[in-house]
């Protein structure tokens, strides 16, 4: 929904929140429960924007994800059943090993700016590899 963006892509807390009245406005009759839990979980749905807007927008985008199992739906629609629940892990394993190979370069914008704030906000958290 066009309207829901506006709020969890404001560029500020009190931005998002006066979209939110906004979107409670035009949806809420229709919506009263989606609403209700908006406003219920706000403290918790707004934590994330401590982060800059480069990390808000991994955090709210899916095209990575939808991708990856896009990718390893690929290695399972081939198989018509599975013997066991041990061969199913065992070819999801050799899928994920199979599409990380293929990624070469990321998909965001301003990678090395997003990677050295995520640093900067998990510092000793992230192994990266440099290649020089």
């Amino acid at each position: 929904m066009k309207d829901l963006k506006t709020v969890y892509q404001a560029p500020s807390k009190d931005i998002a929140e006066h979209h939110l009245l906004k979107l409670d406005e035009k949806w809420g009759d229709k919506y009263p429960m989606v609403l209700k839990s908006w406003h219920t979980n706000w403290e918790n749905l707004t934590y994330y924007f401590q982060y800059s807007g480069e990390i808000r927008k991994i955090i709210y985008t899916t095209n990575a994800i939808k991708g990856f199992h896009w990718q390893a739906r690929k290695f399972t629609n081939i198989k018509g059943a599975f013997t066991s629940e041990s061969a199913l892990f065992k070819l999801i394993y050799c899928a994920c090993q199979k599409i990380t190979e293929q990624w070469t370069s990321p998909s965001l914008q301003n990678w090395v700016l997003t990677i050295s704030q995520l640093d900067i906000y998990f510092e000793g958290r992230l192994k990266l590899k440099i290649n020089n």
